[in-house]
């Protein structure tokens, strides 16, 4: 049998200096990571919010508190614990206490629809939900046939300085909308306030905590096949791509940066940079509850960043801002990039207006996220996702037959290896085998190419999931809810590039005979059933959409024919 052309691993030679080519095996889960750093940090400020400052060792007895509070609502080992929150202080301190009784997280997005809540806590059986008080009585308002038995309400406003806190209180509308825009008064009697979980005193030391092969976490994506659904991760899986993510930037001081948190926890690549990366190195993570180029401005003058993971229309608007003067960012050594593609021209702006490097990773919810990553250094290549990290091997094989490599420079789906691949996916042993080849390569969906020096290029992808502002949309849910309209007898849902890089969701739509409808109208009907970053920003009305001779929608061709 042939050796493989991945076998030799080429990438290694193009890592930066430092960079070590192995990582160790964890030992640590991550409750121990996060005591570890507490031990070590105690001091030093592990959160900031809006000013208000959290040192580790406060962090360390909330999160105590936290536990014995969850304990008490009968939180044990292998339950589900939902969070539905917004960046905040409460949100890690949330994560944090549900691992250490060994429960599982499934973190969620806010801004969620009720529909697409519903079906996630119909998947999961969470016990227990800590959740935003602008969505506690959505939540509330679920069917007593889910496992949902504790709500825990959470006022992120607690958690601001007392002069913000009162200022949110006067009687002047600036005053009214902002906090709006943070908080909300719930009806229902259900939910127990977050406070009411850290009256009682810390955890005993003694109740022992999870072990590394115990799942951490259920992070719901549309994965390779677009249907919604939890992707398992083991306290192993995170403190590993963690240790990873250390060991690539080798030029880190540990107890000394400052990560800004602009991306959301709830998302694979914001919770591991920030909740787990950024708290094993004893950083300041400054929280923002959603990203603001006036919020982020204000906050680097008392707390300059220097190390910002985000997206590109984040690093995009940055650097015109600094560009014109209105942000600092010199301060910034360390930018990476992921969750969509990154134009060249945005990384020669950011490092015109900052000085500081900008690189751009590879990866996946399933491999906790990352995978890949252009080195930190002069050896990194614009245009490409860079090298495998340390400890993953990487090859590229016929789709078709995915046990096929294909040599160095050939196109065909790229398959990932190591400690950061995921165990698969909750409750679907289908999926699972078809996603993990011999239990242990990821296929990841995309069709790329590997230089000769290991250099990965993404030049298409073989599921059609939407990224748009680093969301994985899938097609085939928002055509459901379009088809659920009266008025519209067929839909298919593609992606479309932005002038800017990334993507646009789009809708081909086939109406009803006789009936005229406006794609305002059709984008409406959407933000009532969908999130807003999944409602088609571009809507086209067609006579007919091209099918396959078993009648399947071909996507492809109506990609081309709208952009054409």
């Amino acid at each position: 049998m042939p050796t493989s052309p991945y076998a030799a691993r080429p990438w290694l030679n193009s890592y930066a200096d430092g960079v070590p080519h192995e990582i160790d095996a964890p030992t640590q889960t991550l409750p121990e990571m996060l005591a570890d750093a507490v031990s070590r940090y105690g001091r030093q400020t592990a959160l900031e919010f809006f000013g208000a400052t959290t040192t580790y060792r406060e962090l360390g007895r909330l999160v105590d508190r936290a536990a014995e509070g969850l304990r008490r609502l009968g939180v044990v080992a292998g339950d589900r614990v939902a969070l539905v929150m917004p960046n905040s202080p409460q949100h890690v301190v949330a994560f944090y206490a549900a691992l250490r009784l060994g429960a599982i997280v499934i973190e969620h997005n806010p801004l969620y629809t009720p529909r697409e809540l519903r079906h996630q806590f119909e998947d999961h059986g969470a016990r227990v939900a800590i959740v935003w008080d602008k969505l506690a009585d959505t939540v509330a308002d679920f069917p007593s046939d889910l496992a949902l038995e504790h709500i825990v309400r959470v006022d992120i406003t607690a958690a601001l300085p007392l002069g913000k806190r009162l200022a949110l209180r006067l009687p002047v509308s600036k005053a009214r909308a902002a906090r709006a825009q943070l908080t909300a008064r719930v009806r229902s009697k259900r939910p127990t306030p977050w406070e009411a979980l850290l009256t009682r005193g810390p955890i005993s030391r003694k109740h022992r905590g999870p072990l590394l092969d115990d799942i951490a976490l259920l992070q719901y994506t549309s994965g390779t096949t677009g249907t919604p659904k939890g992707a398992v991760l083991t306290h192993r899986n995170l403190r590993a791509n963690a240790m990873q993510g250390r060991a690539w930037v080798p030029g880190l001081r540990d107890g000394h940066e400052t990560f800004y948190g602009v991306l959301p926890l709830f998302h694979a690549y914001g919770l591991t940079l920030c909740l787990t990366f950024a708290m094993s190195i004893g950083a300041k993570l400054v929280l923002f509850p959603k990203y603001d180029l006036d919020l982020v401005a204000a906050a680097a003058k008392k707390s300059p960043p220097t190390f910002l993971p985000a997206v590109p229309p984040i690093y995009d608007q940055l650097a015109r801002a600094a560009a014109r003067g209105t942000i600092d960012l010199s301060s910034v050594r360390f930018a990476i990039s992921g969750a969509m593609s990154l134009p060249v021209a945005t990384v020669d702006r950011w490092e015109a207006a900052t000085g500081g490097l900008l690189v751009e990773g590879y990866g996946m919810t399933e491999s906790s996220p990352v995978a890949l990553g252009n080195p930190i250094g002069p050896s990194r290549r614009p245009g490409t996702v860079g090298v495998p990290f340390p400890s993953t091997d990487i090859r590229v094989v016929d789709p078709e037959n995915p046990t096929t490599d294909l040599p160095l420079g050939e196109t065909g789906e790229l398959l990932l290896r190591g400690p950061q691949v995921f165990q698969g996916y909750w409750n679907r042993p289908a999926d699972t085998a078809e996603t993990l080849i011999d239990g242990e390569w990821l296929r990841t969906g995309d069709i790329a190419s590997v230089s000769p020096d290991g250099f990965v290029t993404i030049v298409d992808r073989l599921k059609e999931i939407i990224i748009t502002g680093g969301f994985n949309v899938s097609p085939s849910e928002v055509e459901e809810v379009l088809v659920s309209h009266p008025d519209i007898v067929g839909a298919a849902v593609v992606a479309l590039p932005k002038p800017r890089g990334g993507e646009d969701v789009a809708a081909a739509i086939v109406l009803r005979d006789g009936v005229a409808i406006e794609p305002d109208a059709v984008r409406d009907y959407c933000k009532t059933r969908l999130a807003a970053y999944k409602v088609p920003r571009r809507v086209v009305v067609v006579d007919d959409l091209p099918r396959s001779l078993i009648g399947k929608v071909l996507r492809r061709e109506v990609r081309q024919r709208l952009m054409s």
